[in-house]
Formats: C-alpha cells, structure tokens, sequence
C-alpha cells in the first residue's frame, strides 16, 4: 500500500512538474516601429508562442487559435533597454552616507519595487551598473527571473571595481561607523588584485563588469576628470572578464581615463563626459560604445539645489553637463555607437524615457534614439538573440503608446501597455 501510494504520489508530482502546453497569443499592432531596418510599419499581427515571436505579418483577420492584445490604435515598440540603472540600490540623496543607513534586506525590497516601476515604464531589459551592497543586484535578478518579483530582464555586474577611496567606494562614514565588508569587495590595488577580484563577483553570479576608471560627480573626494584606475588594471579587468564570456563597462568622464579604458579593451564607457576629439575617433574605430546620461545633469542642477546636495557636486555637475551634451553631440556626427543609458536611481527610477528627448535635442533623429534603446543597447548586452527587436525568435518584449513617437518622442514618457515575454503586465 504504502509502495503504491509513494507510486502515485510520485506519478502527481512528474504531472506537475512536466512543461505547459506552448501558448499561442497576438498582438495586434496599428503601426510597429521596425528598429532594425529603421522603417514604420502599418497594421501588422505579432504572433507569439511561449513567449517569444514567432512571426510577424500584415494583419488580414482576427486569428482563431489565440488571444488577441488589441494595440491597433497604438504605435508598438520593442521593450526598451536602459544600459545605465541602479535599480538594486537606493536612490541618490542628500547624504554622503546614505548606503550605510540601510540593511542589505532594506535595499533589498526598495530593488523590488524600482524593478516594478522600471518594467512599467516600458523597459523590459536593463543593465544595473552597480549597488554598495555586494550582490544585491544578483539576488534581484535571480527573483525576477524566477517570478518572484515583477522586474525587467536584468545584466548586473555585483560591484562596483574600483580603489579604496575612489568614486566606487563607500568612504566619509561617521565616526565610530563601521563600513561592512560586503561594500568593500570591489576595492582593487593592482592588476593582480583586479584578476583576483573580478573572478570572484564572477563566482557570485554576476553578468558582466563595471570599473570606475576615474574620479565621480556624486562622490565626495574624487574628481570626474581625474583617472583612478591604472590602464594596467583596467586591461586586467577586461582580460579576467574575457575568460569568463564577459565584458566591461568603464564608469569614465575625464578624457585621459576615457582613453586609457578604450586601450585597455573595455566594451561601453558610461558617462564619457569630458571625452575629446581623439577619444571619440578611438571609440569609433575600436567599436566601443558610448553610454551617455545627458538627461541627468538638469535633474541633478534642479532637485540637488532643492534637496541641498552638497555645493561640491553641485559644482561638478556643472562642469559635466554642458561638456557631455556636446561630446554627444560630436558622438552621434561622427557614427559612434550610443546607447541608452539614463543612471536611473540618481533621479527616481520609471522616468527613465526622459532622456529621449534630450537625445533628440542633441542630435539623434528620433528613430536614432530609439535603436539606441533597442537594438543598439540589445547588442552591446550581447544580448541580440533574445531582445532589442520585434523579429522572430527574440522575446515578445513590446511597449505600446498613444500619438507617433517619430514625430514627438516624448509620448515615450507615458506608455500605454508593456508586454514582457508575451506576458501582459500593464
């Protein structure tokens, strides 16, 4: 009896264990922003089959062997991608020392709840650069992705690689505060320590790198120009990360550290402020792409004088802002790759989409912006194959607006419906 029973019991559990029937489903969509051939089209049907496109064609009649999402007065996208959040963190205070107010379990649910607010937004994929808390980042991903917590597809990098006191590090603590070791595990002091320290983030389950090359704006005591890491370093960085199937991103604003992170063989420069002449011709032919937060400066001039962030950073910001808006400016004349990173987390993560206007302002078309969004962003992320269009075999990551955003881009501040892997969310 008890043989047949365990039998049975058994025999339930490979029932429930066994795969669902795959799915099919549709969307209809009035017009779908074809990012990869920079055309609009006009009535098309997406046809979706556990969660991924399996086809797209003109819509003829309503389908009978699925459910239809009705997007037909709505223009569809690709679910967008931001290469630059801090969704695994708090977000940016008054407080020098804000990292060290909060639990990891603390950053922990606030992550959560960032990752809801970004997915609705319309970005289904994000690339988080980095939180003081080491790991975090990895635990929210592995919740999103086993549907414990309604979040974007996430790439994070675990910590943040950089020297003891530079603008990765948590530094100014109160006396008698303790920093814990669990902020200090990126703190580098030699290429050696960097191939040691790389393949240990890579052994906690990160996805990719991120190496503070120089000096921050919102670190107290570094400055953005100035260079951090050695290029020894960095290329130790980038060579560690390579035998893992990886890649890095370099946190650089100061030209020389720019430069230095492009020969050392980094992927993306984030920020890229202060770049020059030379540093864009470099970025150009090594095909490294640049990830440029030009909507962040007016946030930080504006709510930072409000909320009394210090006079220093303020100060910097200053001297950042109007020099990275033309570098960008230059980037995009000279045929660099761009892609869209906002640093969501400095200002309140889901307004992410208002840096496509910026984008538009300082020389991107609006389908430029877009595809920086989308398929540019989708390759760096080496992630091609499953996001960053609306194309047989990716995900069905889609995003739906009201107007035309070829004609005005800001209508991507205010989505009408997100789809992630042919799940409706909103």
């Amino acid at each position: 009896m008890m043989r047949n029973g365990l039998s049975r019991l058994i025999a339930g559990f490979v029932l429930l264990a066994a795969p669902a029937a795959a799915e099919t489903s549709y969307v209809h969509a009035g017009r779908l922003v074809d990012v990869v051939h920079g055309t609009v089209l006009v009535n098309q049907l997406i046809r979706v089959k556990d969660g991924r496109i399996e086809a797209v064609t003109k819509w003829v009649a309503a389908p009978t062997d699925g459910a239809v999402t009705d997007w037909s007065h709505y223009m569809v996208l690709p679910g967008l991608i931001d290469m630059h959040t801090h969704i695994a963190d708090w977000e940016q205070t008054s407080n020098d020392a804000e990292a060290l107010l909060h639990s990891a379990q603390d950053v922990a649910l606030v992550g959560a709840a960032h990752a809801r607010k970004t997915l609705r937004a319309g970005f289904t994929t994000v690339h988080d650069v980095g939180c003081y808390q080491a790991f975090t980042d990895v635990a929210l991903r592995n919740a999103i992705n086993r549907g414990w917590v309604e979040g974007p597809r996430m790439n994070v990098v675990g910590a943040y690689i950089t020297i003891k006191g530079g603008g990765g590090d948590v530094d100014g603590a109160p006396a008698g505060v303790t920093v814990p070791p669990e902020m200090h595990v990126g703190i580098v002091s030699s290429p050696e320590d960097t191939r040691r320290k790389v393949d240990y983030l890579f052994r906690h389950g990160v996805d990719s790198i991120k190496i503070i090359a120089t000096g921050a704006v919102l670190a107290e005591g570094t400055e953005p120009g100035h260079q951090e890491l050695t290029e020894d370093e960095m290329r130790a960085a980038v060579e560690e990360a390579a035998k893992h199937g990886s890649w890095v991103a370099a946190h650089a604003h100061g030209a020389e550290g720019i430069k230095a992170a492009i020969r050392a063989g980094v992927r993306a420069i984030e920020h890229a402020s202060l770049i020059d002449y030379e540093g864009i011709t470099m970025a150009r032919a090594h095909g490294t792409y640049l990830d440029m937060d030009i909507y962040d400066g007016d946030y930080i001039e504006q709510e930072g004088r409000r909320e009394g962030w210090s006079a220093n950073i303020l100060r910097k910001n200053r001297e950042t802002t109007d020099a990275q808006r033309a570098a960008f400016r230059n980037a995009v004349q000279a045929g660099v790759k761009l892609t869209f990173g906002t640093d969501a987390g400095v200002f309140p993560h889901g307004i992410n989409a208002r840096q496509f206007a910026y984008m538009v302002r300082y020389g991107m078309t609006p389908m430029q912006a877009i595809q920086a969004a989308t398929v540019t962003s989708a390759e760096l992320l080496g992630w091609q194959k499953d996001v960053g269009a609306v194309e047989p075999g990716r995900y069905a990551d889609l995003v739906a607006v009201s107007g035309d955003a070829m004609t005005d881009i800001t209508v991507l501040e205010h989505v009408a419906g997100v789809m992630k892997g042919g799940t409706l969310i909103r």
